[in-house]
């Protein structure tokens, strides 16, 4: 893959921007915003793609700027001392693999959709800044999620951009021989394919599965297309490819775990593929390597209603794992009741989360009522136990403090609270110190991260209405709708229908006089994306952009478009 060929002097950029680390490191990023300010607004904070812009001109200014030279030797040895301390870490830390269908690392890698993909992302981001032995499996998407645009009445426009690999931090992954390591998955009259790709984020390896490949036909080579693409036969093969094909990328590059992350239920066959290893390479019984799975299996459930959970009728499991049963010494009906929710319940779907409770020790939700819910939800596969006694448990999910803080609330709590707290973040002493600083030096932060994110709230909206072809003096009603003086209330999220973005329009009379109060009146603005499948999300945002234009409404609830990583530290964190 061609990259700009740097002076040997300025080696150390590319290999900066080759390892996410950059990403939530306030000096590297400053130091990339310092070789051309207006180059890395262009290519939207992407440092390949900067550094493949710049000519010999650049790299003679960039060598005669003492002051940058000094700055890019500071962080390139910062740089150092972070990956050194990997190979420091004791030999007994457990050895951790991490599989999710999508992880949100920077908005220049698009793998990611919503909320599961930064969570996963800011995972794998703490599990570097705390010196886990953790590695990641994954799929690396062609087109990754889709670019959000809205018609003038708000129907949503779906947009499949090709990712520019060469503009992002992957590696292929080669062999002694300098072949490129590639995994194969018997599938009905074929094998799928698919090669590895690496991506650096910080200490941790996030391995990557590409199905794009001259092996595969044509429609297997769209399996890592679009995440979350295709019909339900195609959510299956990327599951397949997923939770099979990562076990097998394990096995291929000699990469022995202790523990199995399955970071929701789409990873779940990756404990089939165990299973079947325990069977057949070490003649362990199904029951015996049942226990083997279960002790070293986490699962992470994330959703709260049956209908956010995969399942697949019992003919298109049969299509793809038909010797299975065989294989691990099971009958078919063993097999398919491992997803159902009632055993032996003919036409029941074959649920992912259920096979992956059935074949996880550690289950857990996302916090305590979330936790509770799933056990509710899950109570059926633990026939004879109190509802409060199933073995789900909870985490509560919190986000990498260095990729999502502003800089200026940051150096707030360096100056108030020391820099202790950063690698010991959940000591409630460090926080007490929060109540004797200043409550007009927070006050004053607060107002100028507000004053940045309207700013560019308008920015955006003015955008999306030229697009949209609003008339000028309807787009200027609008963004002086809103300023620093007015409440202003962000829901940015995922249009699935569950997560109910229009209960706000239940009763239109209270929201009236909320946004029309004369002294304290309030500001909404939405942002989020419907799946290009789910007609009811989208008809949610339709009717969010209907309502925003009414008159007792416009300027007063606002809809933003192609809701990103980018986007999202405007509503109030990182910028």
């Amino acid at each position: 893959m061609a990259q700009a060929q740097l002076p040997k002097r300025l080696q150390s950029l590319a290999d900066l921007a080759h390892n996410l680390w950059w990403c939530w490191t306030h000096e590297a990023i400053q130091l990339f915003e310092r070789i051309n300010p207006e180059i890395w607004r262009n290519v939207e904070q992407n440092p390949i793609a900067l550094l493949d812009q710049l000519d010999n001109d650049d790299y003679l200014r960039l060598l005669a700027d003492a002051q940058f030279m000094t700055h890019l030797d500071r962080v390139a040895q910062q740089f150092a001392d972070y990956m050194q301390a990997a190979k420091q870490r004791p030999a007994n830390s457990p050895k951790i693999a991490y599989f999710c269908m999508e992880y949100g690392l920077h908005h220049s890698v698009r793998l990611y959709s919503g909320g599961l993909g930064v969570l996963a992302g800011d995972y794998l981001k703490e599990a570097s800044d705390c010196n886990t032995d953790m590695i990641a499996i994954g799929l690396l998407y062609r087109y990754g999620y889709f670019t959000q645009t809205l018609s003038p009445n708000g129907e949503q426009i779906a947009q499949y951009d090709a990712q520019r690999f060469s503009h992002m931090p992957l590696k292929p992954v080669k062999d002694e021989n300098g072949n490129w390591v590639k995994i194969a998955i018997a599938l009905p009259r074929r094998t799928l394919y698919a090669k590895i790709w690496r991506l650096d984020v910080g200490r941790v390896p996030l391995y990557l599965l590409d199905s794009e490949i001259t092996e595969n036909n044509e429609f297997d080579r769209s399996i890592t297309h679009r995440l979350y693409g295709g019909d339900n036969e195609m959510r299956l093969l990327q599951e397949i490819l997923l939770g099979i094909g990562g076990i097998r990328a394990l096995t291929a590059l000699n990469i022995k775990r202790e523990i199995y992350h399955l970071n929701e239920g789409h990873a779940a066959f990756a404990g089939l593929e165990r299973l079947y290893h325990e069977v057949q390479d070490k003649q362990a019984s199904f029951d015996e390597a049942l226990e083997i799975v279960r002790a070293s299996s986490v699962f992470t459930t994330h959703t709260p209603v049956p209908a956010g959970h995969d399942a697949f009728s019992e003919e298109l499991m049969r299509a793809y794992f038909s010797t299975y049963d065989e294989q691990l010494g099971i009958t078919w009906n063993d097999l398919i009741n491992l997803g159902r929710e009632h055993t032996d319940q003919q036409g029941e779907k074959f649920s992912m989360s259920n096979l992956a409770v059935r074949l996880s020790k550690g289950i857990n939700g996302v916090s305590a009522i979330h936790g509770k819910v799933s056990r509710q939800m899950f109570a059926p596969l633990f026939a004879g136990w109190h509802t409060d006694e199933v073995p789900i448990g909870h985490v509560t999910n919190g986000v990498h403090y260095p990729t999502w803080i502003a800089k200026q609330m940051h150096d707030f709590y360096v100056q108030n609270i020391g820099s202790d707290f950063i690698a010991d973040q959940s000591n409630k002493q460090h926080w007490a110190k929060i109540y004797d600083a200043p409550d007009d030096m927070l006050y004053n932060i607060h107002w100028q991260l507000k004053s940045k994110l309207i700013a560019q709230l308008r920015q955006n909206l003015r955008s999306d209405f030229t697009r949209r072809l609003y008339n000028p003096r309807l787009m200027l009603s609008i963004l002086q709708g809103f300023d620093e003086n007015t409440l202003l209330i962000g829901f940015a999220r995922r249009f699935a229908t569950y997560k109910r973005a229009t209960l706000l329009l239940h009763d239109l009379d209270r929201l009236r006089g909320l946004l029309n109060h004369p002294t304290q009146p309030v500001r909404f603005v939405f942002a989020g994306k419907a799946h290009p499948a789910d007609s009811g999300g989208q008809a949610f945002i339709r009717q969010l952009v209907e309502i925003s234009l009414q008159p007792d409404f416009l300027g007063k609830i606002l809809f933003v478009e192609n809701y990103d990583m980018e986007l999202a530290p405007q509503f109030g964190t990182r910028r």
